[in-house]
């Protein structure tokens, strides 16, 4: 009896894993990872890993598009990995990957690009604002990058991908390829769509009131998973606050409505009806809430939220052994389905 190669063991595998939905959701390696993140992405990637067949990936060839300089850019997709895994993706359940790692994505980013317009490309929206935001450095990458993103979406057959709002016009553009090759060459890819649980997403905003949390931008005002004990409480208690509200059961202002947000993601129920009962009684003359000790509570919950992350997310970075097996494990699970994929895209289009 012949022995099975890795690669045999683990098509095997991820053969008797299609009956279930494939859900496909990357993130670039740029910046650091915050609370907006989790709360958008990584919390859902757990919740998904159990009732999809999910492929999570790190999308360090569409960080080049605007981050050219690789010095750190190694160091930045193991810390990525490391933080996703600590946020509770498992790479038994999802195929956690390096975008680099699976070479099919180029073929079949290749094979797309014969299907896209220079027009249609230059109209996107994420064209545009990066054209404005980096003018000396308006590459092909930037003009291609909704096909790139197709195919990394396509080349696992995913029809669910979740992204937000700014991302739908890719989204539709994925679907435009996806028709124009079946149309073409034969029905080879489904048709995918955006797709967050049906729920509202939880929009974090950043501490002072203006805008979202960032990866790169305002990190005063963004909560990071990497940040320390002393840094988290510092952040918090100079979050945008004012005097108070100035009748009883005032609407709250967005920077406060924000705070309240964060509390509601990470302390007790009883803790939130507190000091949420203290602003509703709060009026001129009489300010029940105390804004400094709402945001000590916040600070300290949310110190004790995020380090077990964090210390998570640093043993594994320190540990290279036990993180490469994971990037391997998961380039391994991408590399099964990507082949599976590609061989019907060749046969399609080159016979």
């Amino acid at each position: 009896m012949l022995a099975l190669s890795n690669l045999q063991i683990v098509q095997l595998l991820y053969s008797q894993t299609m009956s279930k939905e494939v859900v496909l959701s990357g993130i670039r390696p740029t910046g650091f990872l915050h609370l907006g993140n989790y709360f958008g992405a990584m919390r859902n990637y757990v919740r998904m890993q159990d009732d999809y067949n999910c492929f999570f990936f790190v999308a360090n060839w569409h960080s080049l598009t605007t981050h050219p300089d690789t010095k750190e850019l190694k160091t930045a997709v193991n810390r990525v990995v490391a933080e996703n895994v600590a946020c509770g993706v498992d790479p038994e359940k999802a195929a956690f990957y390096v975008q680099s790692d699976v070479p099919e994505i180029a073929e079949l980013y290749l094979y797309l690009n014969m299907l896209s317009y220079k027009g249609e490309l230059e109209k996107t929206t994420t064209f545009k604002d990066k054209v404005r935001s980096q003018p000396d450095n308006v590459n092909a990458g930037l003009l291609t990058y909704p096909v790139l993103q197709a195919a990394d979406i396509l080349i696992h057959r995913a029809v669910k991908v979740p992204v937000g709002k700014d991302q739908e016009q890719n989204m539709e553009m994925a679907r435009n390829f996806a028709q124009r090759f079946n149309h073409r060459y034969g029905d080879v890819f489904p048709e995918p769509y955006a797709f967050n649980y049906g729920e509202n997403l939880v929009k974090i905003m950043g501490l002072d009131g203006d805008g979202k949390m960032s990866k790169s931008e305002n990190q005063n005002a963004t909560l990071y998973l990497a940040d320390d004990d002393y840094t988290i409480r510092k952040k918090i208690m100079k979050a945008k606050t004012d005097q108070g509200p100035v009748e009883l059961n005032s609407i709250k202002p967005d920077y406060i409505e924000n705070l309240f947000t964060l509390m509601k993601l990470v302390s007790s129920n009883d803790t939130v009806a507190k000091f949420n009962d203290d602003f509703n009684n709060s009026s001129s003359g009489n300010c029940v809430i105390r804004y400094g000790d709402f945001k000590k509570q916040l600070a300290e919950d949310m110190v004790a939220f995020i380090k077990p992350i964090r210390e998570r997310a640093a043993d594994l970075q320190s540990n290279k052994e036990e993180l490469e097996k994971i990037i391997k494990q998961g380039a391994d699970k991408a590399r099964a389905s990507a082949s599976e994929t590609i061989k019907l895209v060749r046969k399609a289009v080159l016979g």
